[in-house]
């Protein structure tokens, strides 16, 4: 941050206002007074590594004559020390000093955001606020402004602030590697002396960003790839990939949803599982990443079906958090079911915190610079469509129609 003391010899430097009064030989000013938004980036929970900010974004942010606060050891995890966010020119305080003192709070988690937050504060991350309804609620009693990244628009305009895409990618990436090591043969075809080896057979169920990734990284390893996804849209994305589409037909139409999976009837349901079930029963590898925000994650691999694998075989389930994609999934945890090994892992992301936490950085910053104005103060433009669409709470309302429709009808009237 820039020191106006040394601009201005008669400045005084009161709480986050910088008042000062400009002289010179001709002429005296009326006193001014420059106001410097703070942003205050939390440490979060144990279980996660990641951070809000890494220092070379705090770097573009005191740029616009933002003033960032970090708790101390919140990038810790990720492998950005303390030393390396003071070099960049932000200030390292504890939980409660940034509570006092922030304009806005940076935390990846809504468990994470300290019960003490002064009300009018504006508090960013990826709170999942359709499976935490009543947690946002809070958040609107206490006059709190939140604004949630998993929630923007799914728009051209909005990916650069796409934190699901973003983390979604390394996800993908970090599923077929974990299932590689997983499995007991080789991913590619070998040909030795001592006799060929066959190429894994990979079924991967979903075509977002994650499951994108995921055909990208099983075919760089050598596998023969299959994919299973509802939006018959996708089906050039996958072919370009070197993967089969596999096609049921009759899916409700999802060009509505934006960019998020739909429920689909039964009948479709019924077709989709049995093809589903031709089509694992020859797969050495599943990857599973169907989720609907906001309600548990859709069956697609019965027991039934995990019975008729060949031994050996591994399901990688990334809807766990949400119920899983199959009959056994248990979130955060590997089980072995005649001979399938099935993982849990919602959190794969957070495995790679270094790259994940400067991705989302990213996703951050190009948010927080549509409510920052030329003077690096707080500007909240409600006629831009990204800021109402990722706005869940303000005023003490919330402001989210979804998260509105989840409440009980006593905290919604």
């Amino acid at each position: 941050m820039f020191s106006v003391e040394n601009l201005f010899s008669d400045a005084i430097v009161v709480g986050k206002h910088l008042n000062f009064e400009i002289k010179t030989s001709n002429f005296q000013t009326d006193k001014k007074e420059l106001l410097i938004m703070i942003v205050g980036v939390l440490k979060e929970q144990a279980f996660e590594p990641r951070v809000s900010l890494v220092p070379e974004t705090i770097a573009q942010l005191a740029k616009m004559n933002v003033k960032v606060l970090v708790e101390r050891d919140a990038g810790e995890k990720a492998f950005f020390g303390n030393t390396l966010y003071t070099d960049a020119g932000a200030t390292l305080c504890n939980k409660d000093e940034i509570i006092q003192q922030a304009d806005v709070v940076l935390t990846i988690h809504a468990n994470n955001i300290p019960e003490t937050i002064k009300p009018k504060t504006v508090v960013l991350g990826a709170f999942q606020p359709l499976s935490h309804p009543q947690k946002m609620q809070q958040l609107a009693d206490k006059g709190i402004t939140s604004f949630s990244l998993d929630s923007i628009p799914r728009t051209t305009r909005a990916q650069a602030m796409d934190v699901l895409s973003s983390q979604a990618n390394i996800a993908g990436y970090k599923a077929v590697l974990l299932a590689a090591f997983q499995y007991s043969r080789y991913f590619p075809m070998f040909m030795t002396a001592a006799g060929s080896i066959a190429p894994a057979r990979v079924l991967i169920l979903g075509a977002g960003v994650a499951g994108l990734q995921a055909i990208a990284t099983a075919r760089r390893l050598g596998a023969v790839v299959e994919v299973f996804d509802t939006r018959p849209a996708v089906k050039e994305e996958v072919m370009s990939l070197g993967a089969k589409f596999v096609e049921v037909e009759g899916a409700a139409d999802a060009s509505k949803a934006g960019g998020y999976a739909v429920e689909q009837s039964e009948e479709f349901q019924q077709r989709q599982k049995a093809k589903i079930h031709e089509h694992a029963r020859k797969a050495d590898i599943i990857i599973t990443t169907a989720q609907i925000p906001g309600k548990k994650a859709p069956i697609l691999i019965s027991k039934a079906m995990l019975e008729d694998m060949r031994p050996g075989s591994v399901v990688i389930d990334l809807a766990a958090a949400t119920g899983g994609n199959t009959d056994l999934t248990e979130n955060e945890k590997a089980i072995e079911h005649q001979g399938i090994t099935i993982v849990g892992n919602s959190a794969l992301a957070a495995s790679m915190p270094s790259d994940a936490s400067k991705l989302y950085s990213k996703n951050v910053f190009n948010f927080l610079k549509l409510i920052i104005n030329k003077e690096g103060g707080l500007s909240l433009n409600w006629e831009d469509d990204l800021v109402v669409g990722t706005c869940i709470s303000h005023d003490n309302k919330v402001m989210n129609e979804r998260v509105l429709n989840l409440l009980p009808e006593k905290l919604n009237a």
